[in-house]
């Protein structure tokens, strides 16, 4: 498979085009929910916020070099996570069969419209009806990759958000060319394990993995995450027990979650799926959407794992949807952590 142009123009033009024309530096308004409530999308939010160790603004480079303030606040992350609520975003899943399940649920529990939709002939026009598009390279096929390509490019076409989630990359040659190809088609966000951003990146050693699991630590990710942000100009998150996302130049930790996720199959492609949601609600703004959708579902896992009756993976993906679902401000704003890390 090629791995050229055939995929561009790119989405780095409509991202910014939206965070230059986005000024405000406060909390956005009450109008800005009335205006996400019908239909639009929350353009009102500070360039970006944070909660920071210590209180402490800092500075960071955005994606397209820009200075953006690093707010010491963990409340915007309840304010994005209630405008996903209030937008009910359409998220169009192109994504493996074990995922379908799980990830529409919690699309479904965070108050989103899941379509699983990967027909070669429909993708085109399932993306033109939906806010944004994830691509899930688990189930690997002829037909599914050409369906793949196809529905990233119609979404670059759009200008709307698509996140990729490079599942197994490095596993095998034809895994791995397939979700390089997909690369090429410029997606707003990568979401991946260590050993699957390592691969994705070409980093030296990273041929070891262990089928679709990571047998390396997220913070050994880090560095190939940020030349792949940079090179593909995307934002690039690793999971992992520390979660890292980085523009190429900013880097944010996230230090929510539970072991326990990693024993429920497709917990990590449903996160994707919630960052693709928390996407269409930030416009330009792709750093702090995926840094807030990556606390809310580590902090529903940490609220689910204290409810469950038993404290193991299956009570835990039953509690994972239910505090998803019933979250409350205090949890996110006084439990989200969220760190500056440069």
């Amino acid at each position: 498979m090629g791995h050229g142009d055939e995929c561009a123009p790119t989405l780095l033009d409509a991202a910014s085009k939206a965070a230059a024309s986005n000024t405000n530096t406060g909390a956005p308004p009450p109008e800005a929910f009335r205006h996400c409530q019908e239909g639009g999308s929350i353009g009102a939010l500070p360039s970006w916020y944070c909660r920071a160790a210590g209180g402490n603004s800092t500075k960071a480079s955005g994606p397209q070099g820009d200075q953006l303030q690093l707010e010491a606040t963990s409340e915007s992350c309840w304010q994005l996570w209630q405008a996903v609520r209030a937008k009910r975003p359409l998220v169009h899943c192109i994504t493996n069969f074990v995922s379908m399940d799980i990830m529409a649920n919690v699309l479904l529990a965070a108050g989103c419209s899941p379509a699983m939709a990967h027909s070669l002939d429909e993708v085109e026009s399932f993306v033109t009806i939906s806010s944004a598009l994830l691509v899930n390279m688990g189930t690997l096929s002829s037909d599914w990759v050409a369906a793949k390509k196809l529905a990233a490019k119609k979404a670059v076409e759009l200008g709307k958000p698509w996140v990729l989630d490079p599942v197994g990359c490095g596993a095998t040659p034809v895994r791995t060319a397939s979700c390089l190809d997909l690369l090429a088609c410029r997606p707003t966000v990568v979401r991946g394990n260590a050993s699957e951003v390592l691969a994705l990146a070409g980093a030296a050693g990273s041929s070891g993995v262990k089928g679709v699991d990571s047998t390396a630590a997220s913070g050994d990710a880090v560095e190939a995450a940020k030349s792949l942000a940079s090179k593909h100009g995307c934002v690039v998150a690793v999971s992992g027990e520390v979660d890292y996302v980085t523009d190429g130049q900013a880097l944010v930790a996230v230090r929510n979650g539970s072991p326990l996720l990693t024993l429920i199959t497709a917990a990590g492609c449903s996160l994707t799926a919630l960052i693709a949601a928390f996407l269409v609600v930030a416009p330009g703004q792709p750093l702090m959407a995926t840094s807030h959708a990556l606390a809310v579902f580590g902090l529903a896992a940490e609220e689910g794992l204290q409810l469950a009756p038993r404290p193991g993976p299956g009570s835990l993906r039953v509690a994972l949807l239910d505090c998803l679902h019933l979250m409350e401000r205090a949890a996110v704003v006084e439990g989200a952590r969220i760190e500056v890390v440069s």
